[in-house]
């Protein structure tokens, strides 16, 4: 099919695209399709600055999240076709020290298992959102977190496990996993604008502002740095450079005339390696897969590799259908949009010359979400996957606390989630993790309902006293909303 054809099949597309803005109350959109090496769409709709009124343009650039695996998996496939790295070589050959939980884990976890998401691990998020510590801190902290599946039994989306290969990446190498990307993809790729850090995004001249929705309202959230869990989620890149990502993976590797990539690790990484989930299975969609770095799944009978992204403000979608040779990727700055996601498939269905799938509607329903909400998409978010309780709440007069709030107040700490401070204020206690404010609301029986306002839920601290019942010994929380884990237990140490 000719550039013509594809872009005659895309008439309206503008309109489709401004009614998705006001349908789901986005605030911005980047919006790019290729086919073999034409460029056959690129624009920019909405703003990236909401306040100043300034357009998003084709480089205007976006926090990627959770695309930016596929980047971790290249950089991983770039080692072993030099030898340096065997996708099914356990990753303590290679990190002596490197241990997990779980000793099977630990003595035969292969980077094949990090890129597949098959670690036995639930997300324990929060060990790294917003924590202070780097990235080596945190891979010495797995040895603390507790699996909730056995070893290679189910596929669970890790953003630690992602992390943790990259850093191995960059050991190899003797570098950083940061510096492995840009010489030996975003350099010849010619991604001249793509970054890994959002504070350097903000020294630009064209970056996008992120925004969540809030009363019907969107509003600038602050930028989220992170850096440390960088090759799970970190780039920031545009149309322009998304492009030329696109056609590298069209080309299976190939990139004016040079192999970057074998045309044997890039299948390897766009073959199905494990059954994973998905919030979009559906007629269309019926069942989905995960390679190293991409979901792979059919769509509407038409071969389909795929991976989306979100982090504080920002959503993305980079697809590509590789018998079709035909790549889309869309780039959002509104928290958890879907519109990446109703966009792309809507482009999908009209170049393949099927009927449009009403994709707002449907995912809708699949997704629990309803238009001009902004909740986390929970395909494979990048933040933590903490969906707002929507229950309206009755409002019930808070128990008397029986005890001096001394008997709580102190420092807490887990040997893999780090420190937890309980302070006593002048509005009752407040906990502060990872520099998170939460306050406390008693509910009887050392019982506390902190609320987590980031993510819009609520969360029961249980506090375990001493024999005298005067001091706090221990606080016990759910921080994990998955079947099969434990609450996290802090430890008082002053």
């Amino acid at each position: 099919m000719t550039k013509t054809k594809l872009r005659t099949s895309l008439e309206g597309l503008d309109e489709f695209i401004d009614e998705q803005l006001q349908l789901w109350n986005g605030v911005g959109t980047a919006v790019a399709v290729v086919h073999k090496d034409e460029v056959v769409w690129q624009k920019g709709y909405g703003y990236r600055d909401l306040e100043s009124k300034l357009e998003v343009t084709p480089n205007t650039l976006f926090a990627i999240g959770s695309s930016t695996k596929a980047f971790t998996s290249a950089t991983a496939a770039l080692l072993v076709d030099q030898g340096i790295l065997d996708w099914d070589t356990p990753v303590k050959s290679y990190m002596k020290d490197f241990k997990m939980f779980d000793p099977i884990a630990t003595e035969r976890i292969t980077i094949r298992d990090m890129l597949c998401h098959r670690s036995g691990l639930p997300r324990h998020e929060l060990v790294w959102y917003n924590s202070p510590r780097t990235r080596e801190e945190l891979v010495r902290t797995l040895q603390y977190l507790e699996p909730n599946q056995d070893f290679r039994n189910k596929w669970q989306y890790q953003n630690l496990m992602y992390m943790t290969a990259g850093y191995l990446v960059g050991q190899l190498k003797e570098n950083s996993w940061e510096e492995v990307v840009q010489k030996s993809l975003f350099d010849p790729l010619g991604m001249n604008s793509s970054l890994f850090s959002v504070d350097e995004m903000q020294l630009q001249t064209d970056y996008a502002c992120p925004y969540i929705e809030k009363d019907g309202q969107n509003i600038r959230t602050p930028f989220r740095a992170i850096d440390a869990i960088g090759p799970a989620g970190s780039i920031n890149s545009n149309l322009v450079d998304m492009i030329a990502w696109l056609q590298f993976q069209l080309h299976q590797g190939q990139w004016e005339g040079t192999s970057l990539i074998s045309k044997e690790q890039m299948k390897i990484m766009h073959s199905p390696q494990m059954p994973s989930d998905s919030p979009f299975i559906s007629q269309e969609l019926p069942v989905s897969t995960y390679g190293l770095g991409w979901m792979i799944e059919p769509y509407r009978g038409h071969a389909m590799i795929h991976h989306g992204g979100a982090i504080d403000g920002f959503a993305s979608q980079v697809a590509f259908l590789p018998e079709e040779q035909i790549g889309i990727v869309v780039l959002s700055n509104t928290n958890g949009s879907i519109i990446p996601y109703t966009v792309a498939f809507h482009i999908m269905d009209r170049l393949l010359g099927l009927e449009p799938v009403n994709w707002s509607s449907k995912l809708s329903k699949l997704m629990g979400k309803e238009s001009a909400e902004t909740e986390a998409n929970p395909e494979n978010p990048l933040e933590v996957p903490i969906q707002p309780d929507t229950a309206v709440e009755e409002k019930v007069e808070e128990p008397h606390v029986d005890r001096p709030l001394t008997t709580y107040a102190g420092i807490y700490t887990h040997p893999g989630y780090g420190e937890m401070s309980i302070k006593e204020t002048s509005d009752g206690l407040q906990a502060t993790f990872n520099a998170i404010e939460m306050p406390m609301e008693y509910t009887g029986k050392d019982t506390f309902s902190v609320e987590f306002v980031l993510f819009g839920l609520k969360i029961t601290y249980t506090f375990t006293l001493n024999e005298s019942s005067e001091v706090a010994q221990s606080i016990s929380i759910p921080l994990l909303l998955e079947p099969g884990t434990k609450p996290i237990e802090f430890i008082r140490v002053s």
